[in-house]
């Protein structure tokens, strides 16, 4: 996770333009219209950046408690997002979350599963934050071949194929499981502009039981 983190430390100031260009702000509306937040519940929004899922949720009224591995990142979004109530910030990895057992209404984790080393122990930690009847929303990208991605952005995994999500989040114990596509692709070029890479995105989401 070290070299994940030295990068989006150094891509901080820069990743609002950088996110743009990746994925759209639709991808937000549906990961949010797939959990239904209500205002004054709380969540967590698992390597949250600069606040891209993070702002979508406050300007609903929902307090979040955003997590992320860069502080770099966490300041960016801290700064921006400083007229919102109901924020707090935790710096903390996928292994062991900063957040107590059953604490959150919802957990948001937007492309934050291919950047992690054990996606499967990741999504448990999910969902043992979640309280009972909580609900969690993974926005992440399947399975591809665009190898520079994991030389260029760090990317640990080259996507998921949607029936390993499945399995996981039935694993975790969640319930009312669903995977497919979130109509939304993510899209990069390599630095030195030789390939492009268009990507789907796959919307999963689970209720704790």
């Amino acid at each position: 996770m070290t070299g994940s983190r030295s990068y989006f430390d150094q891509v901080s100031s820069r990743w609002d333009e950088m996110r743009a260009s990746f994925f759209s702000e639709g991808l937000r509306e549906k990961a949010l219209e797939a959990a239904r937040p209500g205002a004054g519940t709380l969540a967590a929004d698992l390597g949250a950046g600069t606040g891209f899922m993070t702002e979508g949720l406050l300007r609903r009224g929902v307090k979040v408690i955003a997590v992320d591995q860069s502080q770099a990142m966490l300041d960016v979004l801290a700064r921006k997002l400083s007229g919102f109530q109901g924020l707090e910030c935790r710096l903390g990895g996928a292994e062991r979350l900063p957040i107590e057992d059953g604490l959150v209404d919802s957990v948001f984790a937007n492309m934050y599963l291919h950047h992690v080393e054990d996606p499967a122990g990741a999504i448990e930690e999910m969902a043992r934050i979640l309280r009972p009847g909580g609900v969690l929303v993974i926005t992440d990208l399947d399975e591809h071949e665009f190898e520079f991605l994991r030389v260029e952005h760090h990317d640990r995994w080259l996507g998921f194929r949607r029936e390993s999500i499945r399995a996981w989040l039935a694993a975790a114990g969640l319930k009312e499981i669903s995977v497919g596509c979130a109509g939304e692709d993510c899209r990069s070029d390599s630095t030195d502009g030789s390939r492009s890479a268009r990507i789907s995105i796959f919307l999963a989401s689970g209720r704790r039981g």
